[in-house]
């Protein structure tokens, strides 16, 4: 059991994290958590952050004159004499059904056990006394099991949430499968691109294929869409009858299997896991990812267990067909009450930050609520974009945290896809890296690497890369100008990071490292600025919203010295930024975000 102080190093959230080995890494510093320098900095950390939280709180109170303009956008709140924020569409369905999907994380597990018992499926043993034939049928069996119960369990839940759209589902899922099964192999991965993507533009402009819009266009009559046969068919919707808003996630894991089981093809039928003489039931993370299934695991059965596979299912994190079918036959040696307890507790502190914030800052209601910016001083300003911000990487971190420790109590390790706080970032490339990581792992294995990655390729053929890599991330959140803005301007904020890269190479300071560290301090301010204008742009108050949030905190000279002042606070956030970074590679552990 890990101790207190330890639950929020990032070893705590995933064991992928965790260092090979306690000695410190060959590049680690020594600590300079015991100088004056950093003593400065302890100071404005005691001091800075009551001043950012005190200037929402003061602009969420009801004697502010723009309270009148979003009051109507706050509700009854369990903080006695205190509104709660539950203005985001987003975050508020997930929030409102908590108490039943914490109801559903412990039947469901529970149900699988009870399941278990009464099949009397075995679990695999491990022991010197047991035969590899032996332990590979009992291996065999454990998959049968859990498939069988995740396609029963996938079933009722699917119709309880999306009703008779689980039908529709169904039917792409079947035309995913045989696009990889039919195909000659050369055109699989072309093929399923095509027919994915597809699926993404016309799940948005059909609107989920709802039966009543066929009725009106099989009708050779004029009729009522309401009273229609295709209403009443689509009145029996489920708990989510706009089933097409959660299926992106769905269309990750379908072009995942269809480039899995042609790498298997190339890789041949025999098993890649014996030809390395690896054991299958302790596979490290990249293998399993990489050949973790066998050629004879390829069944329709197991490809719908594994893309409706319920923990997963609404928002991820994402795990591959390899690391599905690996976990399912072999249980993962990460998986432990050891781990998975301060995971829910975490989990628990990140709900209550949130309720916290929901109750005191109103941030997204006066967001939302289109203010004159007029009324708010430049620090005001901004610290509404910068608690918006905060709010919307809380609320992604939320559901997925959620849903991992669902699939964590059941038995799948997915990776975490939260490692670094917000506002713990200060480099573009490692912020993308670390936000949405099992997004970020997706993206490199089935677009970066088979683009050319990186490596060995001209500038300019590199930021083509990203070009497309984050016009696709834009396209997948949502159709929409705003994402493909933000998609382009990530892709134009990166640059300055890579050309500051080669132009102050780390050799050139060997023997003066704070002067380097100073300087990647300033660089530091400018990439933490660029990537706070491109997530409010994305997220949260669009093109429009940002230029009066821009025009507003430096649009006067009291501005622009407050303006001053905020990057000598983002300056000092960096140094300990890089310092927490030294003391991970203290412990081992050399992160790439």
């Amino acid at each position: 059991m890990i101790r207190p102080w330890e639950l929020f190093r990032a070893e705590t959230l995933d064991i992928r994290l965790s260092p090979t080995t306690n000695a410190p890494l060959p590049s680690a510093k020594p600590s300079r958590w015991n100088t004056s320098e950093y003593y400065l900095y302890y100071l404005a950390f005691l001091t800075i952050p009551v001043l950012m939280f005190k200037s929402v709180y003061d602009v969420s109170q009801p004697s502010h004159p723009m309270y009148k303009h979003y009051a109507h956008l706050l509700s009854p709140g369990w903080i006695p004499g205190r509104q709660v924020d539950n203005s985001d569409a987003q975050y508020s369905n997930f929030r409102d059904f908590i108490p039943y999907m914490a109801l559903l994380l412990t039947l469901h597990p529970l149900l699988r056990v009870i399941a278990n018992v009464v099949t009397g499926s075995p679990a695999p043993r491990n022991g010197a006394s047991q035969s590899k034939k032996a332990s590979a049928e009992q291996a065999d069996c454990r998959l049968k099991s859990r498939v069988n119960f995740d396609l029963v369990f996938t079933a009722i839940f699917m119709v309880a949430l999306h009703g008779i759209s689980a039908f529709k589902i169904l039917f792409i899922l079947y035309v995913n499968y045989h696009v990889a099964m039919s195909l000659p192999r050369k055109y699989v991965g072309v093929a399923t691109w095509i027919f994915n993507m597809g699926v993404l533009f016309s799940n948005e402009l059909c609107h989920g294929y709802r039966f009543t819009d066929l009725s009106i266009i099989l009708s050779s009559t004029p009729i009522n869409a309401n009273t229609s046969l295709g209403a009443t068919i689509d009145s029996y919707g489920g708990l989510i009858p706009r089933w097409e808003i959660f299926f992106n996630i769905t269309v990750l894991r379908l072009i995942s299997y269809n480039f899995d089981y042609i790498w298997m093809l190339e890789r041949g039928t025999s098993n890649a896991i014996e030809k390395k003489s690896l054991d299958p039931a302790a596979l490290p993370d990249r293998e399993r990812v990489a050949m973790g299934a066998q050629p004879k695991d390829f069944t329709f059965p197991n490809y719908v267990a594994f893309v409706l596979y319920a923990p997963l299912y609404l928002a991820g994190p994402i795990v591959n067909f390899n690391d599905y079918i690996s976990q399912c036959r072999y249980p993962s040696a990460s998986i432990s009450f050891s781990r998975t307890f301060p995971y829910a507790v975490r989990f628990l502190l990140c709900l209550l930050t949130m309720e916290l914030v929901q109750h005191y800052l109103y941030a997204v209601a006066i967001n939302n609520a289109k203010p004159d910016w007029s009324l708010y001083t430049p620090f005001q300003l901004s610290m509404l974009g910068y608690f918006n911000l905060h709010i919307i990487w809380l609320k992604l971190l939320l559901p997925w945290r959620f849903f991992r420790l669902w699939a964590l109590v059941d038995g799948i390790d997915p990776p975490e896809n939260m490692v670094r706080c917000m506002s713990d970032n200060y480099s573009a490339l490692a912020f993308w890296r670390g936000w949405h990581r099992s997004f970020n792992r997706f993206i490199v294995r089935y677009i970066f690497v088979p683009l050319g990655g990186s490596r060995g390729l001209s500038k300019p053929r590199m930021i083509a890369n990203f070009l497309l890599v984050f016009t696709f991330v834009a396209v997948w959140h949502d159709l929409n100008l705003r994402l493909l803005t933000w998609g382009w301007l990530i892709t134009l904020f990166v640059l300055p990071e890579i050309i500051a890269t080669l132009l102050f190479p780390a050799k050139n300071y060997r023997n003066r490292p704070n002067t380097y560290r100073w300087l990647c301090g300033l660089g530091a301010v400018f990439n933490i600025l660029m990537m706070m204008v491109a997530n409010l742009v994305g997220f949260a108050v669009g093109v429009d919203g940002l230029k009066g949030l821009v025009t507003g905190i430096v649009g006067d000279l009291g501005g622009r010295i407050f303006f001053v002042g905020a990057c000598a606070t983002l300056f000092v956030g960096s140094q300990v930024m890089f310092e927490w970074r030294e003391s991970e590679k203290r412990r081992g552990i050399d992160l790439k975000y």
